[in-house]
């Protein structure tokens, strides 16, 4: 499928964008654009953090080794920097233009009110809706951008972190050009707070359902689970709902939930955004392969759905590790380890802060503490267990090599040299010691040696 003027797509991400749930569709989304497609990624909505050169790296690595796409960032330039400043208007001239022609834009986590604000002052939000509205190019927003998208945005940071009253800020509206008059939220089915109500982008029920009345008549919520994207063909009016999740529309506290896996009309959606429909959503069917995004979900033992995020890989190898460790398999336990890190490592490049990686190192160390616990305990084993069992047997060779039973005794000595303990007798008495390579010679490669008397 080309993209060209006259072919787009629109998707939207509830979040995961760049971790590796999400590899398969972006390798669907940009597989047909070319090696040489002019690629940017709008570093805006985490523009004012200090580390964002950082993020803006780690996206650029993300969809350089997983996806095989070449990217460049869109700065967060301002139009009101100082003459000689690191930016102005000259850089703010060059990211629109750039943002107008690039065959995908992509913008992700971050705070959507900072988006908002330096995105009308640098006439950006008007670019991205015009791409929508020609269907030109892959536009891809998630996170906090995806919050952007509608007509009435979501203020996370101020209303979760700073503490101000549910509000409403005026969106994008990149959707309106659509015929969806709807408010978008990410991270719709958040559980991270546990005893307390994260669910909506971290608002929970009580303030969504105040922020619901403020809401025209003819307006609804579009809520965005997880690890979930909804893709818009803006050529065949078709949309696509992709991932472990759902797309929920909810209107006056009513939901209709549309299942990952779904394919749908726009018209259809239109219907259930605007309360003409209720509930009347076709069954999810596998789709073709020339369906925008219809990329196969990956499946994995810790979810037997889509690709595991990185709390389910955790969660399943310390189930996993906890089993081997009471089969005493040592073998495996070290295989849980390595195979963690090179999951926690293949989340690192994800853009959020708030994934669990600190988490899921924490439960790594306590895996190599205790299989360090378990080393040591076998390192001294045949002091503990052998010492047992060789005691009386030492006093049995003593005796009777004092009754002159030599042949005997010395059977003795061969049967525990066999498993790889060597016996001195001295002037003093018999004394022992565990071989190196015993495993091998319990096992039969070797026999024992016998000490000359």
């Amino acid at each position: 499928m080309g993209v060209n003027a006259g072919r787009g797509i629109l998707a939207l991400m509830g979040s995961g964008e760049t971790s590796p749930t999400m590899v398969t569709l972006h390798r669907e989304l940009v597989a047909h654009l070319g090696g040489d497609a002019d690629a940017v990624i709008l570093e805006t909505p985490y523009g004012f953090q200090v580390n964002r050169d950082d993020i803006s790296t780690r996206a650029r690595e993300y969809f350089r080794r997983s996806v095989g796409f070449t990217t460049v960032v869109a700065p967060d330039a301002h139009t009101d920097a100082p003459s000689g400043g690191a930016a102005g208007d000259g850089d703010a001239d060059k990211v629109r233009d750039r943002v107008r022609r690039a065959e995908w834009v992509f913008s992700g986590p971050g705070s959507p009110s900072y988006a908002l604000g330096r995105w009308h002052t640098l006439r950006l939000g008007e670019i991205l809706r015009e791409r929508v509205g020609r269907g030109y190019g892959v536009t891809v927003m998630a996170s906090a951008a995806a919050c952007t998208v509608g007509f009435a945005a979501l203020p996370v940071y101020e209303v979760y972190k700073a503490g101000h009253p549910p509000a409403w800020l005026d969106g994008l509206d990149l959707l309106g050009v659509l015929g969806l008059p709807v408010a978008v939220i990410p991270h719709y089915d958040n559980a991270e707070g546990g005893t307390h109500d994260t669910r909506f982008c971290y608002l929970g029920e009580p303030r969504l359902a105040a922020l619901e009345h403020e809401l025209p008549d003819e307006g609804a919520v579009l809520g965005i689970d997880e690890h979930t994207a909804v893709i818009v063909d803006l050529d065949t009016s078709v949309v696509r709902v992709w991932g472990r999740g759902v797309m929920t529309i909810r209107r006056r506290g009513v939901s209709v939930p549309v299942p990952g896996g779904t394919t749908l009309p726009l018209e259809q959606l239109r219907d259930l955004v605007g309360g003409r429909e209720s509930g009347a959503v076709p069954v999810p069917r596998r789709p073709a392969d020339s369906d925008v995004g219809a990329a196969p979900r990956t499946t994995t033992p810790a979810t037997g759905g889509a690709a595991a995020t990185l709390q389910e890989a955790v969660a399943a190898a310390e189930l996993r590790f906890d089993a081997a460790q009471e089969a005493r398999d040592a073998a495996t336990m070290a295989e849980v380890v390595v195979e963690l890190e090179s999951v926690i490592a293949a989340w690192s490049a994800d853009m959020e802060e708030d994934q669990g990686g600190e988490w899921a190192r924490t439960v790594l160390h306590g895996m190599i503490r205790r299989l360090a616990r378990a080393a040591g305990r076998g390192l001294t084993e045949p002091e503990h267990t052998l010492g047992r069992i060789l005691t009386p047997l030492l006093g049995l060779r003593r005796r009777l090599r004092a009754d002159g039973a030599y042949d005997l005794a010395d059977e003795v000595r061969e049967a525990v040299a066999a498993g790889g303990v060597l016996l001195r007798d001295t002037p003093e008495g018999s004394e022992w010691r565990w071989e190196e390579g015993a495993d091998d010679r319990a096992a039969g490669t070797t026999t024992g040696c016998r000490p000359e008397e």
